[in-house]
């Protein structure tokens, strides 16, 4: 753990919501912040101090094989145990209402024993899905629909959205293809047929910490991560995945050290374009992430923020 974060401090915190040395066996304490912000490290030194143990809410890190890149770091849990990472094959899909399935039923085995459980990660739609309901969510998923638009542009999913009449509490990532895609899908339903009433499970007993490392702090980090990444043999690994009979779409899909290192494999980049693309993309990453923890305070959900001052 940086040492800009007390952990006397973040303990402090914690301790205003529940008892010093037990806390309530429905207690879950949630880290998140953008990439590189040393969400992990932060995670297993609680979990050392509460006998806790890790759930990731990081919508990458539940593929096999994907580790250089999601940037899985296992050595970094020691002994404390965790969930939700290494479950599915990279030929699987996965999304929130699969995060949501997986998710209660580790914390629920946790719960049944007394164990404290911490949510740690940066997906933020995941952390959200289980705290505040959204009506839009329990839309079904059609998986066809999903890969008849698999290659539609962005800037063409917008336009399509455009043609609708998007609900005035219904909130689009206009920036992620993924989520155009969902929105395309659920604003298509909307014409059709009304929401579904469901009831929605969600966590009640709850803390979230927030990790906000100064732009320069993290614009490094992020530079630095990724000079690891590259060295730990990032290439490597996306050659290894193509081997193993992942297409070039299928990685561009995963975003990020996946698409540019296939783009740069494909010889559309040479590597200095390859490292400097990235590193730009990356960096709007974290910032589209802060941006969605904002949205989620002004959803009503309080974030106890870590400076880093």
């Amino acid at each position: 753990m940086d040492e800009v974060y007390s952990l006397e401090k973040i303990q402090d915190i914690i301790h205003t919501y529940q008892a010093k040395e037990n806390l309530s066996p429905d207690f879950l304490l949630i880290l998140l912040g953008p990439t590189a912000s040393g969400k992990t490290k932060l995670a297993v030194q609680l979990a050392k101090k509460y006998d806790a143990e890790i759930i990731s809410a990081d919508s990458r890190q539940v593929y096999k094989r994907l580790d250089i890149g999601t940037g899985k770091d296992l050595q970094e849990y020691q002994d404390i145990p965790y969930h939700l990472i290494n479950i599915i094959e990279p030929t699987e899909s996965y999304n929130v209402h699969a995060f949501k399935k997986d998710f209660f039923v580790a914390y629920d085995q946790l719960v049944s024993v007394s164990k404290p459980a911490i949510l740690c990660g940066g997906t933020g739609s995941y952390i959200q899905s289980i705290l505040q309901a959204s009506p839009y969510s329990a839309i079904p998923k059609n998986e066809t629909f999903h890969l008849q638009h698999k290659l539609v542009s962005k800037q063409d999913l917008i336009k399509q959205l455009h043609t609708f009449k998007i609900p005035a509490d219904f909130q689009i990532d206009w920036h992620n293809h993924k989520r155009l895609v969902r929105a395309l899908e659920i604003v298509n339903y909307l014409q059709n047929n009304p929401l579904p009433q469901q009831p929605v499970r969600l966590v009640k007993n709850f803390l979230i910490l927030g990790l906000n490392p100064d732009i320069e702090t993290r614009r490094n980090k992020i530079d630095d991560r990724l000079n690891q990444r590259l060295a730990d043999g990032l290439i490597q690994e996306v050659e290894g995945l193509l081997k193993e009979g992942l297409s070039h779409e299928q990685l561009q899909w995963f975003g990020l050290e996946y698409k540019y290192a296939s783009l740069y494999l494909l010889g559309e980049l040479t590597f200095p374009e390859f490292t400097t693309k990235l590193k730009t993309e990356i960096h709007r990453f974290a910032k589209r992430q802060m941006t969605y923890f904002r949205k989620m305070e002004k959803d009503g959900l309080p974030i106890h923020w870590l400076s880093g001052s």
